[in-house]
């Protein structure tokens, strides 16, 4: 099992807030509600981008982290794959060639 260091979390700014707002169960309006709320909190955390770093890591599906949605952490896992990609593609990156010409 992959290990990550979670000493951060004694400083979120989320440790007295009702975990529900951070994982709403419900969908709708009430769950928009719940988000809009966790992320207000995670914007004054000074411990924010450890949470998020942590939720990217680790591959979380499920929540509020770093004041990210869900839909914003894929997103921004599929942009970096496809950063990596372009960058393993492009001519400066030394098996480019290689790959090219298989």
């Amino acid at each position: 099992m992959t290990q990550f260091g979670t000493e951060w979390r004694a400083a979120g700014a989320c440790l007295s807030a009702d975990p529900d707002l951070f994982f709403p169960v419900a969908t709708g309006p009430i769950a928009v509600q719940q988000m809009t709320m966790a992320r207000r909190i995670c914007a004054s955390c000074h411990v924010r981008q450890e949470c998020l770093d942590f939720a990217m890591r680790s591959g979380e599906t499920h929540g509020v982290w770093g004041g990210t949605t869900p839909d914003e952490r894929i997103r921004a896992r599929r942009a970096s794959t496809q950063r990596r990609r372009r960058a393993r593609m492009s001519p400066s990156w030394p098996g480019a060639q290689q790959i090219r010409a298989s």
